[in-house]
């Protein structure tokens, strides 16, 4: 969008945002693993991390004055958000007809590396919070409490249920079958075919970068995302130095594509479905933590780079 377009407003919305980003920005490691411990999903935790970087900005508008621990103010953002959704939940009312089923007593599968930390399901989500902000980020009892906005003795005693209740997951799931539009897209994306590609997608199609963009309609995905990663785009200082390549990879018992650049992964794209046709795809190029988690747990080089540029929440 032209700075004329914008106007005076969204230009001063931006030069706000820049600001908010030289304090915040650094802090979206630690905010990442901590939204990722209550979620148990990676994708879930990137998208929580995005709305608790706009909340965070948008509440400091109407704040007296700045907190004084950025870090353990983002943190509270971030479990305001994470109980509330959790309230929420439970407070829906259930459909009449359907079944209720049991609470889940088994875990997320994941690499046995990670097993110590696992947080199990049956954990309140206040057990999960006070667990994860006193035991992984080294928050006191009272910070822990000022986060979760309770009491410190409330905080003890949810400590003492949830380390409780800890225990190592369970092996992982078996991979699951892919549909043959997925290694249809392989097939076309590795020979650079724009005309193949664009055919597997719904004509309403949408290709996502979270928190940055988004390309709505499949000539548009063409054109945009496609075009570029399959042929550079010169006039933004990008061409191309190897031949890009798609590759489908089964994790956490969904089909992802690993868009290869060289000898590293550059992006991992997740995939909606509409019967034999793409709906959507959400591709991860800017969200560093959630990209360094998936290629280390399927073995693979990679390469990172970055928060989007000068992205709006």
């Amino acid at each position: 969008m032209s700075t004329e377009s914008q106007g005076p407003l969204g230009e001063a919305v931006k030069a706000s945002w820049r600001r908010f980003l030289d304090t915040y920005e650094p802090l979206r490691p630690d905010l990442y693993r901590y939204c990722r411990q209550l979620t148990r999903s990676p994708w879930d935790a990137e998208d929580m991390a995005q709305e608790t970087m706009a909340r965070a900005f948008a509440s400091l508008a109407i704040m007296a004055e700045p907190p004084r621990s950025p870090r353990a103010w983002l943190f509270r953002v971030a479990s305001n958000l994470w109980l509330n959704r959790m309230r929420q939940a439970r407070e829906a009312p259930i459909p009449e007809g359907v079944e209720v089923p049991e609470p889940a007593t088994r875990a997320e599968p994941r690499a046995t590396r990670e097993a110590a930390g696992t947080l199990l399901s049956q954990l309140s989500p206040q057990e999960r919070a006070a667990v994860v902000l006193k035991d992984a980020f080294g928050l006191s009892l009272e910070e822990t409490a000022e986060a979760l906005s309770t009491t410190t003795g409330a905080i003890k005693a949810a400590l003492h249920r949830g380390r409780a209740k800890l225990v190592t997951p369970e092996p992982a799931e078996p991979a699951p079958v892919a549909p043959a539009v997925l290694n249809a897209f392989c097939d076309a994306f590795n020979a650079r075919d724009l005309d193949r590609l664009t055919a597997l997608l719904l004509d309403t199609a949408t290709l996502e970068y979270p928190g940055f963009k988004i390309e709505s309609g499949a000539q548009a995905v063409r054109d945009g995302s496609f075009k570029g990663t399959l042929f550079g785009c010169p006039e933004g200082g990008y061409g191309l130095v190897d031949p890009p390549r798609c590759e489908l990879r089964a994790h956490r018992g969904e089909s992802l594509f690993l868009w290869w650049s060289g000898d590293a992964v550059h992006a991992v794209v997740r995939v909606e479905l509409d019967g034999d046709h793409i709906a959507r795809l959400r591709n991860y190029y800017h969200a560093p933590e959630l990209l360094t988690e998936v290629c280390r747990e399927l073995d693979v080089p990679f390469r990172t780079h970055g928060y989007p540029p000068a992205a709006l929440p």
